[in-house]
């Protein structure tokens, strides 16, 4: 009698799921016919051939990072090898017009375009904040770039799509619905294995808070809400015609987690180093000051705080009056009002730790006078840990200072390593660490550290614009073809 019962509920449940699949499919199908013939109806070019659309989906395309710099020398690169393409960026920066955003690229990054951009503004950035999810943000944020991603896809439908800031999720949608050809370019993968281990050890970091490391039960729990977002993560990323990554660190957290090895590739970010290459390399005169100068946007993830707490240990462990007076000199942009909430809080730090009138705060700066601090630093400060490359360990390196960047991800990896066997900087771990490496750098003689810089200038012309080109090129070849 149970299982009559069973098969009485079970058959009637399979046949509705069936034909709620079937709905399911047909309604997307209806939606991809419908887009496509949008798409056909949208404007031709003034010889009555229709441009070939490349979009750029990248919703903070003004913010001034390396990611951003990435994506301008992205856009220029195309420009100069196709006459035919027009690049479309959605951005989420309603505050500024077309013509700001160009000017700010070409005033941050020193990146002039070819020929004018399409700017599509997305009126649902919000969607992405971090801020709106306080629990279960990776999931948030990515089902929330879903509906920011359709916003885009109705507004403007583009031949190619690619995602330049890390949005995996928008591209099935793009590539099922759109009907586009997807690459995209991967600064870091939202969910790593280090983040997994991570949470597995209980550890406490920015992404991992007090209370979940100090229970089992919460540790384990999102151990498993983690492994079910990686799986899905891996899932929309293995869509991806083209996947280009930014480091040798990124590279194999994405080949294990996308499995996509066919189409992957490093593509080293373009730094500006042509320009920093130009501060003159000169020994070191005698000064009354030395700076210690950190290049990054003010993100959890950075650690600013362990780089001020590392000054302080130095500053309180030097022995006043034998050596110069040192400065801090923190560089960096700043994106919304969290970020300029953070670094109201890293003032409130120097404060407590009594280091204020030692560190300067440099926010949203011209791009000459970055190169002006940095031509006058003796060391350039890194601190993030994992770091999935470092534009900002590189250009520090080519002005010409002594870099001291974390041991993990892609300084450790990539950049601050031996070139022609010769040291090209250093790397450290902790607040010990840093102090005792800084220390160690000031206490060497001036040759020896015009030795070490000039090794690091030679190490960094494989991460010159003109290096970028050419491999992104041959990396979004497929996608032209």
């Amino acid at each position: 009698a149970c299982f009559r019962l069973l098969c009485s509920l079970l058959l009637p449940a399979l046949f509705l799921s069936g034909i709620l699949c079937i709905c399911l499919v047909v309604l997307l199908w209806g939606v991809r016919l419908w887009i496509q013939r949008k798409k056909q109806l949208s404007s031709a070019g003034r010889d009555g051939k229709r441009p070939l659309l490349v979009g750029f989906f990248h919703p903070y395309c003004n913010a001034g990072g390396g990611g951003e710099r990435v994506l301008w020398c992205a856009i220029r690169t195309l420009q100069k090898k196709y006459r035919n393409v027009t690049c479309v960026v959605y951005t989420g920066d309603r505050d500024a017009t077309a013509e700001e955003i160009v000017e700010g690229a070409f005033r941050r990054f020193n990146i002039k375009l070819i020929h004018p951009v399409k700017f599509v503004f997305l009126e649902r950035r919000f969607l992405v904040e971090a801020s709106l999810y306080p629990h279960f943000t990776l999931l948030g944020q990515s089902l929330g770039s879903v509906f920011l991603g359709w916003e885009a896809l109705l507004k403007c439908v583009p031949d190619i799509y690619i995602d330049s800031m890390g949005y995996a999720f928008t591209i099935p949608l793009f590539k099922y619905l759109g009907g586009c050809r997807v690459g995209c370019y991967v600064h870091y993968p939202t969910i790593s294995t280090d983040m997994l281990s991570v949470v597995r050890n209980q550890d406490t970091r920015f992404n991992n808070a007090a209370f979940i490391t100090s229970s089992p039960l919460f540790s384990k729990f999102k151990l498993v809400y983690y492994y079910f977002f990686a799986f899905m993560y891996g899932l929309v990323g293995s869509c991806s015609d083209v996947v280009m990554v930014n480091s040798s660190w990124t590279l194999n957290h994405i080949l294990s987690l996308w499995r996509a090895g066919a189409c992957t590739s490093v593509v080293y970010p373009p730094c500006d180093v042509q320009t920093f290459l130009d501060i003159p390399l000169e020994m070191e005169k005698s000064t009354s000051e030395y700076s210690i100068v950190s290049v990054s946007q003010f993100r959890p993830e950075k650690d600013h705080p362990l780089q001020i707490r590392a000054f302080a240990k130095l500053l309180k462990e030097k022995r006043v009056g034998q050596e110069p007076s040192l400065k801090l000199i923190l560089i960096g942009g700043c994106r919304n009002q969290q970020d300029e909430e953070r670094v109201n809080k890293l003032k409130c730090l120097c404060e407590e730790l009594g280091v204020s009138d030692d560190v300067i705060f440099r926010i949203n700066i011209p791009f000459e006078e970055l190169k002006r601090h940095l031509a006058e630093a003796t060391i350039g400060l890194h601190t993030m840990w994992n770091e999935h490359f470092g534009i900002g360990v590189v250009e520090c390196m080519a002005a010409g200072t002594v870099i001291l960047a974390h041991n993990s991800g892609g300084p450790k990896l990539d950049i601050v390593v031996p070139h022609e066997g010769r040291v090209t900087g250093f790397l450290a771990e902790d607040e010990d660490g840093y102090a005792e490496t800084m220390a160690y750098i000031f206490s060497l003689p001036p040759e020896k550290r015009l030795e070490i810089r000039e090794n690091a200038r030679r190490s960094v012309h494989r991460f010159s614009d003109q290096h970028f080109e050419d491999t992104f090129l041959l990396s979004v070849e497929p996608l032209f073809k």
